[in-house]
Formats: C-alpha cells, structure tokens, sequence
C-alpha cells in the first residue's frame, strides 16, 4: 500500500495565460540543437562533426568522463553548427532536420525478457539514458549502480505547468512498457506518486508500480519534496528520478526500435495569444511556435517554468528535460518608489500590506527582482513553503562557508536546486537561492 501524504507549506503562484486544452498546430521545425549545458557535470566530447548526416538515434557526443553515456539527435538531417562560447566549451550542436525523419534502427525486439544489463545497453546506446536522475546530487544516473528506489512524479505543480494527463493520453502502453524496464534496474520499488485533484486516469491501469497520493500547494510536485515524505536519502543512498513523459519515451523506443521524441508540450503566459498545447519533439526551435504568438516585444521566454526554467531568447531551443515554454513580461523596468507600495498586482506572500487580501487569482507578473541583494538574514520566509524537515537557510549559510560537514549534517544529500526555488522566489534578502545550493552540490559530489 502506499502513502496518503498531505503537504501544507508551499505556495502556488498563479500567472495569466495559463494553458488552454485547446491544441494548435504549427510548421515543424526546421533545427534542433541538443544542448550540454542541460546535464550537470558533463564534459562533452564530440562524435559528429559540421556538415556529417546524421539519423534520429545517431550519437552527436559522448561524456568525456564516461563514453558509454551517448546524447543522440531527436531527428534526421544535416550536422548544421557546432555553437561555442568561452574557452571554446560547447554549448549547442545544431541539426537541420530532413523534410521527414530517418532513424536508426535498434534491435529491441523480446525486451521483456532482457537482463537489466541488455537494458540498460539499449538506453545507453539510444541516448535515452541520460532522461535517469540520481540522487543525490541530481545528476545522470551512475552505470554501476543499484538505487533503492525509482521515483516517479505523475503531476506538475508548477506554474503554467502542463497537464499530464492531456500531454500522455494515449501513451498508456508506452508508459507500461518503459516501467516494466525500469522495473529490472533496480532491487527496490517503482514509486508513482500522484495528487488526489489532479486527473490521474492515464496512470489507472499501470502495474509494477506502487501509487503514493499527496494534496497541498507546490512544490508538491517535486519528486524530491515527494522522496522525503516517502523514504528520505541518508548517506549512503541512491534513488533514481524519472519524469512520466520519459517514462513514454523509453517505452516506445523498446516497442518499436526507434528513438522518437515527439511530445506535447505547452507554451504558455501573460504574454501568449494562444496559450495551449503544441507537438513537437526534444531539442525543437520554439520560433514556429512563438513567433506570431507575442502579445507584446520585451519578453522573457522561458524553456521549463519560471522558477526553474532557463532563458532562451525569442529563437532558443527546448530544453532537454522540459515540456513547457513560459513567456513572461522582461521587467527591466524601473518601479518608482516599489519599495513603498507595490504599483502593479503581484503574487507575494506577505499579508503586511492590506490590499494583499484583495489581490487577483492570477497576476501578470514579470522578471523584476523588486530589490537589490543585501545581508542574507534569517527571516522564516524559506520554511513557510519548503515542506521539508531541513533547515534551508542554515545549510545555504554552510554552503557559503565552505563547511562541507555542516552541509552534510543539514540535509544536502535530498535536495537539489528545483526543491529550493520556491525559497528563492520569497527571499528577502534576494539571494540566489539555487546558485548557491548548485554550488554545494557540485563541492559534495567533487569530494564524494
């Protein structure tokens, strides 16, 4: 039996233009790029070069650290551009992609009955490998290693966030198919952890699973909110990550022998004319699906939510791991006397000014930081949405200090920088939160 968890700390911060269930379509792209800058720690080493043809499932590069991790091209075409920035790193290998798709062919064929290691084999060599997160640290998952337990999260809490059961319906087979392989990696449980008011009807009939439900406000959604309420990291310990659409991807490539990354996403936001969902496929250009749908110029888009996301610009690139683009106002803009009174609606957390109780249900906010960084002070704003049993000020302090004992002592192993962005969304002191939890990490998994 699983949980019944009810989370109480949090905030759900609700922005216009969130998405419709209307679907729009849009011409295909016509470049993809495949970026490294979305896995941490990775060192990439190039296998293509300028001008190579390439297919869908073809490896464009490969981990320095471990040539077995592959990253494969979402589709056929030309190598267009290798894009560098400083010290020559590599930041996007850009593919022209053919009028229609030509992919590799992998020999999937009787899976059900393959070893965890012809499994794992087959993921590595489709590049499907690197969608498996490890905890702690939250980097792509180590080869010879068993974690305790795979943890799924069924629903985003986001904002603007899409809705699952919409963006994976019809893909029930490929979800079941890609849990029966995840089953074989690991000695303990596949956790898929639901919330009881979000539609949880495409997860009915899956086996192999054990469904644990949660109610509250985000971060709710957050595998690791939802790890630490089920069966938190110790020292010593590895847990698995994996989102649902994912989940579908390694599905489908077992079924059919093909690496197919065709998904719903949604582009969404204030500043959307036609906020809803979109089909495309990882790594896709956004501008056939913005480029007609900005409502004004000075805009920040977003590939993943606001709180987490990263800025692409109006021709970026999906993000790897993301199935949502956020468009949102700049806010560049100075706010005469913001410090006295705020001169828009906006969400808050604080009940200090009266017309908070009066505000909207949904805000048009923007980037504006409403404030400069100052001295980082213990305030109890972080706990007020973190709902977890650490102490986030506290270890951000013994992040900065270099204290690396400090940082074990108070619970560094189960976080990673989406579990704290909430916390930085309420600083006071305007500290940025996730940067300097990433930086801790990377210190603790450099000494680990």
């Amino acid at each position: 039996m699983g949980k019944d968890i009810k989370i109480k700390r949090g905030k759900n911060i609700s922005l216009d233009g969130k998405p419709t269930n209307k679907f729009y379509t849009v011409s295909p792209s016509t470049t993809f790029a495949i970026k490294p800058i979305d896995f941490k720690g990775l060192v990439p080493k190039l296998m293509v070069k300028q001008g190579d043809e390439v297919k869908a499932g073809d490896c464009l590069f490969v981990d320095k650290k471990n040539s077995q991790i592959c990253f494969t091209s979402p589709v056929s075409g030309e190598v267009a551009e290798i894009v560098r920035g400083d010290r020559r790193a590599i930041q996007e290998i850009r593919v022209l992609a053919d009028s229609s798709i030509s992919y590799k062919e992998f020999n999937t064929s009787g899976y059900a009955d393959k070893s965890a290691e012809e499994i794992k084999n087959l993921f590595l060599e489709a590049g499907l490998w690197p969608y498996i997160v490890q905890r702690p640290f939250g980097t792509i998952a180590e080869l010879d290693v068993t974690p305790k337990a795979i943890h799924i999260s069924g629903f985003d809490s986001a904002p603007l966030a899409a809705d699952l059961a919409i963006t994976l319906k019809g893909q029930e087979a490929n979800l079941q198919a890609g849990i029966k392989a995840l089953a074989k990696l690991t000695d303990g449980k596949i956790h898929l952890n639901l919330h009881r008011k979000f539609d949880s009807s495409i997860y009915n009939n899956l086996t192999g699973v054990e469904k644990n439900f949660f109610t509250g406000p985000h971060p709710s959604g957050l595998v690791g909110v939802q790890i630490h309420h089920i069966d938190p990291i110790n020292k010593g310990d590895v847990v698995w990550t994996i989102k649902p659409q994912h989940v579908a991807f390694l599905g489908k490539f077992l079924e059919t022998g093909r690496v197919d990354l065709e998904q719903i996403i949604t582009v969404a936001g204030s500043e959307i004319s036609n906020p809803g969902y979109y089909t495309t496929r990882v790594g896709a250009s956004i501008e056939n699906m913005t480029a007609e749908n900005y409502i004004s110029e000075n805009v920040r888009t977003i590939s993943g939510n606001v709180l987490t996301g990263s800025s692409i610009g109006e021709k970026g690139y999906l993000g790897f791991f993301d199935n949502q683009i956020s468009v949102i106002p700049e806010g560049d803009e100075y706010e005469f006397f913001g410090w006295l009174f705020p001169s828009y609606p906006r969400p808050t957390l604080s009940s200090s000014l009266p017309i908070s109780k009066f505000l909207k249900k949904s805000f048009r906010a923007n980037t504006n930081f409403h404030g400069e960084a100052r001295a980082f002070v213990v305030s109890g704003e972080y706990e007020k949405v973190l709902p977890m049993d650490i102490m986030p000020v506290q270890l951000l302090k013994s992040i900065l200090a270099m204290d690396l004992e400090q940082m074990e002592n108070l619970g560094i192993y189960e976080v990673i920088e989406e579990d704290l962005a909430l916390c930085e969304f309420v600083c006071t002191s305007k500290q940025e939160v996730q940067s300097i939890l990433s930086e801790g990490l990377e210190i603790m998994a450099e000494e680990g």
